[in-house]
């Protein structure tokens, strides 16, 4: 069960699609249930009286589908809001971009260089989940050479292997050393080979120079149908509570912009929900399928039917005592410089305050 945390917070890296603009929007903004004779198509909240530009960092993650969705399903426009999504070179140049409020949502992975980011100085706001595992379905697990299936039965059995990880401090760098504990070997008992493109560990994989490698979907799914590799387990055998990705907000857009931030947040959680009803239900997902190969670098339909997708929470809920426990990882390793303030930079309660009005998600 996720703990909420009161408010008071690719892989490895940020990567993320800006075009620099603000949310703006002149005139005052209805109240809910103010005006009732006007046109409200989403049955809750009052559109906005003006047509507000919101600006998303995402380049096309699987992880921005409750984004891609609220879009082309209209649950924006229904707010009277028009997203664009934009692009920087690098999470150096996004961050202070989002910290002003030149950006006002983003997607955002744990890694140290963002811990040490916030606690330099750069204000953003944690708000949402944007990526967990599924119990036994993970899209960010690891894999081992097919030819190893004899060799590697369990996980005491990565004792003396070489295993790729994308990032050292990052998230998967926590995920790796969850697995090794879960094995109850160390860090000395194998060989981590630090590989960032997840593409050259599927050649690695076939030619030996690696035994296993924390692969992500849907490279998983494709060098299994290739016969490079077979999946070894599942991530949350030992991490079931892992926080891989998380909605970023614009303090000036949580803050200052509170009407436009809370319709965003209904309806980006009425997409989130669309995503479930299909991948985790089955309800509607040709059509949820349709706009995430237009959004993704994934666009066959049919390896969307086998891979392990990305979980996203329908109510925007997080694991925040698991992002902890990467902060202190990171810690330890004498990674982070400076000290983070979890009450600070994690704030729920737009989430929450969206849920309350657009009601909890239907698991059934």
């Amino acid at each position: 069960m996720k703990k909420r945390f009161i408010s008071g917070w690719f892989i490895a890296l940020f990567t993320f699609v800006f075009i620099v603009s603000g949310c703006t929007q002149s005139g005052t903004n209805k109240q809910p249930g103010e005006d009732t004779n006007e046109k409200n198509p989403s049955g809750d909240l009052a559109p906005l009286k003006k047509k507000t530009t919101v600006v998303i960092a995402e380049d096309g993650a699987a992880s921005g589908a409750g984004f891609y969705i609220a879009k082309e399903k209209g649950y924006f426009a229904d707010y009277n809001i028009e997203v664009e999504f934009a692009q920087f070179a690098n999470s150096d140049d996004m961050l202070p971009a989002l910290a002003a409020g030149e950006v006002d949502i983003a997607g955002g992975v744990s890694t140290a260089s963002f811990f040490n980011a916030i606690a330099q100085g750069i204000d953003v706001k944690i708000i949402a989940d944007k990526g967990h595992n599924v119990k036994g379905k993970s899209y960010f697990s690891f894999v081992i050479g097919k030819d190893k299936q004899d060799e590697i039965k369990d996980y005491a059995d990565f004792k003396g292997k070489r295993i790729a990880v994308s990032t050292k401090n990052g998230v998967d760098d926590y995920i790796f050393e969850q697995m090794i504990k879960h094995g109850g070997l160390t860090k000395e008992d194998v060989e981590f080979v630090l590989m960032p493109d997840f593409g050259s560990m599927l050649a690695a994989i076939e030619n030996g120079s690696i035994d296993a490698a924390l692969q992500i979907e849907p490279l998983i799914t494709q060098g299994m149908a290739q016969g490079l590799h077979m999946r070894f387990g599942d991530t949350t055998d030992y991490a079931p509570e892992a926080q891989i990705a998380m909605v970023l907000g614009s303090p000036k857009f949580i803050n200052e912009e509170e009407e436009v931030s809370l319709r965003f947040m209904a309806a980006y959680l009425k997409g989130v929900r669309d995503y479930n009803d299909a991948f985790m239900k089955g309800k509607g997902k040709a059509e949820i399928i349709d706009i995430m190969t237009k959004y993704t670098a994934l666009k066959d339909a049919k390896v969307w039917e086998k891979v392990s997708v990305t979980g996203l929470d329908p109510n925007g809920e997080m694991y925040v005592e698991d992002i902890k426990k990467q902060y202190e990882m990171y810690k330890a390793n004498g990674a982070i410089r400076g000290e983070f303030d979890f009450d600070e930079a994690v704030d729920t309660s737009l989430a929450e305050k969206a849920v309350k009005i657009i009601g909890e998600y239907d698991e059934k």
